[in-house]
Formats: C-alpha cells, structure tokens, sequence
C-alpha cells in the first residue's frame, strides 16, 4: 500500500521561513525535500512536500492533498482533473479520457467554487530538510 501523500501549502512570500519550519516539525517529509513554487501574477508561494500517513489529523491550514504528473511538472487535485476532462470532452467525465499534459506544463490545477484554476507555476528554491 503507498502511503506517500503529495500536499501543496499556499501560504504568502514572506513567510517562507516560518512555514518550512512548520511543515518539518509537523510532519515526516519523504525524500527530504520541499519545492518552493512561485505562481505566476500572484504575492503566494506554494510549498510541495511528500510525506507519509502520520499525523494527518493536523493538515496545515490552507494545505491540499494534489497528483504530479511528472512528465509535464503538472500539479492537480482530482476534482481539477474532473473538471479538466469534461471541459475538454464536451461536458463528459470520462476516466478514460487522455489529457495532453504537455498542454499544462508547469501548472497547478485547482477549482475554486467549481470552476477549474489554472495557476502557471515555476520553481523558487527547493529546501532540503535534514
């Protein structure tokens, strides 16, 4: 059973030091690593980090639970990918359906209010926790 959880923690620029001391003292990060990611046209940072089935209960304010897929750099919840494959096939939520990630190289993908975001992301610094 995988019990590694990809989450992304948005959180405002200037708070980056409180915040990767927050995510190490709260949870196990695996691969010891945490991805900063700047969005484009916006002041908030995203944290990525994986990490293991303890301590779920304490989910870090303004954290969710999101996919890679890593041929692309694309970040997605699932209900962004529901509303991403019927935006794309008619209005039809097919599980089948083959999404060209290329096309949402370096995104995440989110929905707010059940409409799907789509924030252009890049790299800021990645932290390596010891």
């Amino acid at each position: 059973m995988n019990s590694n959880r990809l989450f992304a923690t948005f959180f405002p620029k200037e708070n980056i030091d409180d915040m990767i001391q927050e995510i190490s003292s709260r949870y196990n990060i695996l691969y010891n690593k945490i991805f900063i990611l700047s969005i484009k046209d916006s002041d908030e940072k995203v944290c990525t980090y994986n990490t293991d089935n303890q301590n779920m209960g304490l989910v870090i304010e303004n954290t969710i639970m999101v996919h890679r897929k890593k041929v692309s750099n694309t970040l997605y919840s699932l209900n962004a990918l529901n509303e991403l494959v019927k935006r794309l096939n008619n209005g039809i939520l097919d599980e089948k359906f083959i999404v060209n990630w290329e096309d949402y190289k370096n995104t995440l993908l989110l929905t707010k209010n059940g409409e799907l975001k789509k924030l252009e992301t890049s790299l800021y610094k990645i932290i390596n926790i010891l």
